[in-house]
Parts: C-alpha cells; structure tokens; sequence
C-alpha cells in the first residue's frame, strides 16, 4: 500500500477524505442510540459550535482518556472532529475523525485517574507524525499505522488529519496474553507489511459491519482484531515463545513483585535482586532488557512511586520522599524525576493539584501549562 495525504479520498476503502466527511450542517451531537437493541452507541461531532468553542468542545469530550493540547491558535482556528462510540460489554470501540491534534496523557493526570486499559489505535487515513514514550520514537509518516498504548505510561504524540479506529481493551486481558506487555507501550507499525495490511483490512471491516452486527457478533470479532495485533506486538517486542515464554514471565513476575515490595529499601539494588531470585546474571538481566535493564526498572519504579506520593500526599516534603525511595539527595530526585517526566516534582504536584481542583497557596498559576 502506498503513501497518501491524510485529507485525499481513500475511494478503495469507501471513506471520503477529512473535508468531505468532516464538514456536516449538523449541529453537536450526544445522543446515545442502539443499532437494532444489540449495543450502545453515541455519536459526537463539534462542527455547529462556533470556531472558538469547536476545539474545547472536543477536549471535553475526550478528556475523559487523554488531554488534547490547545495552541496558540485554537480558538481562532475551525476545527472538525467526530467520534462515534461503542460499547460491547467490557470492551469500548471508537471510530474517529478529526483534524491535527496533539495528544498528552501525562504523569500528572495518570497520578489522578483510574484509566489503565490498554488501547490500539489502527489509522486508516492519515497517521501519527511523532510520539514520545516507549521504544519508538516516530518521525513523520504518511503511513498508516497501528500504535499501542499502556494507559499506566506517560505519552505524548501529534497527529494529523486523519480517520483513528480504536480499541479499549482491560489490561488483564493484555496482561494474560504477552509477558511484558509493558513493553508494548509506544510501538508502532507502519503499513508495509501484508500482515499490517490484513489487520487494518480486518478492523476496517469490522467498522463497516459493527452497526448491524448482533453483540455477541461485535464481542467475538473484535477479540479476533485485539489476537491479531496482540501477536503482531508480541513478535515485535519478541515476547513470543509459548513455553519458554511462560516460564520467563513467571520469572519476570516474581522478580518484579520482589521489586515492587521492597522500593523503600534503601537497600535495593540489582544485586540484592540477584541474590534473592538466585538466578544467573545473565538470565535475570534478560528479562528485563525490554525495562532498559533491572537497574533502570528499580529507578523508574521508585519514580512512578514517587509520583503517586506526591499527589497521595500534598503536604509532605518532596525531599521525604526522595529519601524514603532510596535518592541520596534532592537535586539527584529531581534530576531523574525531570528526565523520567518532562518535568520537575513541584510542577507536577501542582499539576495533578490543579487537575484535581485543589488550590495550593503560594503556587503560581500554570493553568496554561497544557500549552507547554
């Protein structure tokens, strides 16, 4: 499959480009509907607001899963977006349209909610120009692509025009399926392989017939597009293995909760780790090679930790904290803190304290930090 502009028609797959499926005199839309009583469904669109409100619209209307990052230009600026959402049980599917945009979901707001699914994202028309968290960092491309995101990570990403399909899918379900499903977090497929191909061809076909499909239908279908793009990350990331990869993701297990129960040691290190999973080196090393290695695994778990702290806990010190996961100092914190999270812990207390509604006497304003 070719490149192509986001916003041409694609007539091969029967859907028009952005201008032509995008700009309809209707006016914004909440209204949930059910396709023949077989599951819920609402469609969303902003193209009646006035210019100034038609982004905020749609930030509102998603902001329940990732922030969208307003411009200098958003309120002068005409913008379309539709969504149309469905949900099939425990499991969420959306078709989306929108102009460019640029994605965040920050620390700050993952210290504040409770979404931790793991999504896909299939794009039809256009595709992502660049993304920051995980593995792969992408440069621009007019591929479309597959994109795979872990709710429980930092992301941030800009995209252009373009037609998303997305599936919201319970993290235990991906947990099951792939040891180190983490590791998926930020990985990406360009459409220039037949596999690639067939799993859009799949999900495309799954868009088209979702409405009239019964919900047993809906759930079994899309469970089979979640299988196919949960192999094709898992021979990515070479999560594969069956035996052998079972009996590595029960050691990756028992390593990561002996971890995770032991951050306020000061005492934790690779070699203590090493000493109580009595493995070899070589092997304990491997397994968490998709973390970065176990050392930087034990420094972004106490960082993720610590983020959760200093929201848990505004009024506590932030140096507390710091001393109570192992740093030796402040400015050492704060410095791994920054290069983890794009920022300092002070901004991100006050960003999660904002996000929450809560005033912080003696801070200044960053109402706008969303811009940053």
């Amino acid at each position: 499959m070719g490149r192509y502009n986001a916003c041409s028609r694609v007539d091969n797959l029967g859907f028009p480009g952005c201008s032509e499926f995008m700009n309809k005199s209707a006016s914004v839309i909440y209204a949930p509907k059910h396709f023949a009583s077989r599951h819920a469904h609402d469609h969303f669109e902003v193209s009646a607001e006035p210019v100034a409100n038609q982004l905020l619209a749609w930030r509102d209307r998603v902001g329940h899963v990732i922030d969208v990052l307003p411009t200098s230009q958003a309120t002068t600026t005409h913008f379309n977006a539709s969504i149309d959402r469905y949900t099939l049980g425990d499991r969420v599917f959306t078709d989306c349209s929108s102009d460019a945009l640029l994605l965040e979901r920050s620390i700050a707001r993952i210290s504040t909610d409770k979404v931790r699914d793991y999504v896909f994202q299939v794009f039809t028309q256009g595709a992502i120009e660049s993304i920051r968290g995980g593995p792969q960092e992408q440069g621009t491309s007019a591929i479309a692509s597959i994109v795979a995101m872990d709710m429980n990570q930092p992301i941030r990403m800009s995209r252009g025009c373009c037609r998303v399909l997305t599936f919201f899918v319970a993290r235990p379900v991906v947990e099951a399926a792939l040891p180190h499903a983490e590791s998926i977090h930020g990985r990406v497929f360009e459409n220039t392989t037949p596999m690639t191909q067939l799993m859009i061809d799949h999900v495309e076909a799954f868009s088209r017939k979702l409405p009239a499909m019964t919900s047993a239908e809906a759930a079994s279908t899309f469970d089979t597009a979640v299988q196919l793009m949960l192999a094709a990350f898992s021979k990515q990331a070479k999560l594969g293995g069956h035996a052998r990869a079972a009996a590595r993701s029960a050691m990756f297990d028992k390593a990561r909760r002996y971890v995770q129960n032991n951050l306020y040691q000061p005492w934790l290190t690779p070699e203590y780790v090493l000493m109580a999973m009595q493995l070899p080196r070589a092997t304990l090393y491997r397994l968490f090679q998709h973390e970065g290695g176990l050392g930087r695994y034990i420094l972004n778990c106490r960082l993720r930790e610590a983020a959760d702290e200093l929201v848990r806990y505004p009024d506590r010190q932030v140096i507390e904290i710091a001393y109570s996961l192992g740093f030796n100092s402040a400015s050492a914190f704060t410095r791994a803190f920054r290069r983890r999270y794009d920022l300092a812990p002070q901004d991100h207390r006050l960003m999660a304290a904002q996000r929450m509604g809560k005033v912080m006497p003696g801070n200044r304003n960053v109402a706008g930090w969303i811009d940053q």
